[in-house]
């Protein structure tokens, strides 16, 4: 290349033997011809072709200018979109992590709670039947959970041997009533002989000694009555012992109740009071349902705040869904100092078929009687998870770690929670959720 001019700060180059097409260089468009065509062209000294060159030659920086910044302007706005669209996607597809609390089942009665406790059901009145006799099992009749009344049969221990000493005892009092029959004849018989004799001695037609025999007979015929009357007593004592014997092998129920417990069965051998490995002291045990009560340890500083009769929420683990009332029967005024709490019985004042002894239960001490339209359960949440939104109460479930807006309707206040109306036992509630969460979005639920 030869030779040059600067046009807009860029050297120009003219090259030899071509010729170029013009080119942009910070936006100027140059001809550039070939010194060799230069020099082959005859010169031209019209003065209008050369003002024609010349304005080819000019630089036209103004509408290149507009076009430039026109350009960087729409780039940009273009990157400012494009920035805002990709922060605003990330923000949709990061699920954000929220806290949660869950739609319970509550109870009315809950805001009348003083104190709460745990316990079991006891019958107070509960028996382990057995026999003042010993002998083998030989008939049962009850299994567990038959309703038994009082001196109904339940079992028979074997009884042979007590009835045959029965009917030798029968035997004896028929012998004793035998010889009373005939000591009564005789002492008939020494009446008689006495008044003869009363009445033939004074005369002289029998001897005075006559007298003084039949007077003796007549005595000793009265002795031997009353001996005899006696060995009937003493005989029917004897048969009345091995009536209470016989009496004895026949196990009965003491009083109304259900067996809850069998503890021998057919051929065991019964002994009461016994400790022997191989025999048995009660057959069943029986517990009279209707003395059922709950028995509590409540702290001994808490135990001003109960009373004797005061009204009582009793509910069982076994039946979550049963709320039963009771009441206050007994406060045991004793102090277990190893745990410091106090022994309080509960009553049932609405009695159920389902409870049964030994069920768990809880004790709501309650500050006054639960109204009936307040022992039907409703629904209720924490109140962090009700917020309000365009005017409305709602709150937020979550379902399929997606959340949804539902509108509820607030109602009285639980203890810690408030009844709502509008969502389910089970929801999942977003607790405390913020204004930039909207329905529809996605969210992942925190550990506890």
């Amino acid at each position: 290349m030869h030779g040059g001019t600067t046009c807009g700060g860029v050297m120009i180059y003219r090259a030899r033997g071509f010729a170029r097409e013009p080119r942009r260089y910070t936006g100027c468009p140059i001809y550039i011809a070939s010194s060799r065509a230069a020099r082959a062209s005859p010169r031209r000294t019209d003065k209008k072709l050369a003002e024609h060159d010349l304005k080819k030659l000019r630089i036209d920086r103004a509408p290149v200018t507009a076009r430039r910044r026109r350009n960087w302007t729409g780039y940009g706005v273009a990157a400012l979109v494009l920035v805002g669209a990709l922060v605003a996607g990330l923000r949709f597809a990061s699920p954000r992590t929220v806290q949660t609390t869950s739609v319970v089942s509550a109870y009315p009665s809950q805001s009348y709670t003083l104190l709460n406790a745990t316990g079991y059901v006891v019958p107070q009145r509960k028996a382990a039947v057995a026999s003042k006799a010993q002998g083998r099992l030989e008939w049962l009749g009850v299994l567990e959970g038959t309703r038994v009344k009082k001196d109904e049969v339940i079992a028979r221990l074997e009884s042979a041997d007590v009835e045959a000493s029965l009917a030798q005892a029968k035997a004896q009092v028929k012998v004793a009533q035998a010889n009373l029959a005939l000591q009564v004849a005789e002492l008939k018989n020494a009446e008689l002989n006495l008044r003869r004799s009363a009445v033939l001695v004074p005369g002289g037609a029998m001897p005075a000694t006559q007298y003084d025999a039949d007077l003796a007979r007549y005595d000793k015929a009265k002795a031997s009555i009353d001996n005899s009357r006696a060995a009937i007593v003493s005989a029917q004592a004897n048969a009345q012992a091995a009536q209470v014997a016989v009496d004895q092998t026949v196990i009965r129920a003491p009083f109304n109740g259900v067996v809850i417990e069998k503890h021998a069965n057919v051929g065991d051998n019964i002994t009461p009071f016994s400790q022997a490995s191989d025999s048995k002291g009660a057959v069943v045990t029986i517990a009279d349902m209707d003395t059922l009560e709950v028995e509590a340890d409540v702290a001994e500083a808490n135990i001003a705040k109960i009373a004797v009769d005061a009204p009582c929420e009793i509910q069982l683990d076994a039946l979550p869904e049963l709320r039963l009332a009771g009441r206050v029967s007994r406060i045991v005024p004793t102090v277990d100092r190893s745990k410091a709490t106090v022994l309080v019985k509960v009553r049932f004042v609405d009695r159920d078929a389902r409870v049964l002894p030994d069920m768990s239960a809880k004790i709501a001490f309650l500050s006054k009687p639960v109204p009936p339209q307040d022992r039907r359960p409703v629904v209720a949440a924490q109140p962090a998870a009700v917020v309000q939104r365009d005017g409305r109460i709602v709150v937020f479930v979550i379902k399929d770690e997606t959340v949804h807006q539902v509108p509820v309707t607030t109602g009285a206040k639980l203890g810690d929670l408030i009844a709502l109306d509008g969502v389910h036992a089970g929801d999942l509630l977003v607790r405390a959720p913020d204004a930039q969460l909207k329905d529809g979005a996605k969210v992942n639920v925190a550990k506890p």
